[in-house]
């Protein structure tokens, strides 16, 4: 039996990596992004669906369900479409970047799951197992200053997958949470800084081997793929060169001499 994955965010980064790896592993792919075309190239590479919609959008919502619907089960979910939109302080914090950050990191995927559990049910019916899986941050779980809107955002999200797994007990469903530390894809710190280059690269600045998006898909696919009765709830990931949000070492890494 081949499985279905709808993979959101899929247009680049972690969304885009993992939407590869599933096809390159045999799993029928769709993948929901805003950018028709670059979903358009996905689908060209990989032979997977694809979707065009906004998820902070009620009416695509409703379309992304009944496209989804028409297709089959549904056999795993990845939440990745996300981001973070300043590095303000508190007090210096714009509503609109908290309020656009809560709408895609929880109400979206709040959104997603309560449409598409339907189509999960029937995957598990069919497979004897189906999996949510969400993208958060270590910024859910550790904050830092000028992190408040990501941070909250992100501890939500952590939150929201707590209480599904606890309300899903006793379904063959699986709750997982990964929660990456410093990534380096083409776009999460340009947003973050608002398109201004020399911020973004000072981010990933003399690190040593920061994680890319292809890290991070290769740990989502594996949790997906272990043995039904395995579930791993949380999985944190971090380059060596990131102990915390807060403490990331430049430079060389070497054994104390």
């Amino acid at each position: 039996m081949v499985k279905r994955v709808v993979v959101t965010g899929a247009s680049s980064g972690i969304g885009e990596a993992t939407a590869r790896r599933f096809a390159s592993q045999g799993w029928k792919v769709v993948g929901i992004a805003r950018r028709a075309d670059r979903l358009a190239a996905l689908a060209a590479e990989t032979g997977a669906d694809v979707i065009t919609a906004d998820l902070t959008r009620a009416d695509d919502l409703e379309r992304v369900r009944d496209e989804l619907a028409a297709l089959g089960p549904i056999h795993a979910l990845v939440n990745n479409a996300g981001g973070a939109f300043d590095m303000a302080t508190v007090e210096e914090g714009d509503p609109a970047d908290w309020r656009a950050m809560f709408e895609i990191n929880v109400i979206a995927v709040q959104q997603m799951i309560q449409k598409l559990l339907p189509l999960l049910r029937d995957g598990a019916r069919e497979s004897g197992v189906a999996d949510i899986l969400t993208i958060t941050s270590i910024a859910g779980h550790n904050v830092y200053e000028r992190g408040a809107g990501y941070n909250a955002a992100k501890f939500a999200a952590h939150a929201l997958m707590a209480v599904l797994r606890l309300e899903l007990a006793g379904e063959p469903i699986r709750v997982l949470e990964v929660a990456p530390g410093m990534v380096r894809t083409e776009e999460f710190s340009l947003v973050r800084f608002k398109g201004d280059e020399s911020k973004a690269d000072a981010v990933y600045e003399n690190v040593a081997a920061p994680l890319v998006a292809e890290d991070i898909a290769e740990a989502i696919v594996h949790a997906i793929e272990l043995p039904g009765h395995v579930n791993l709830d949380l999985v944190t990931i971090k380059p060596v060169a990131q102990a915390a949000p807060h403490k990331v070492i430049r430079g060389e890494l070497s054994p104390k001499s």
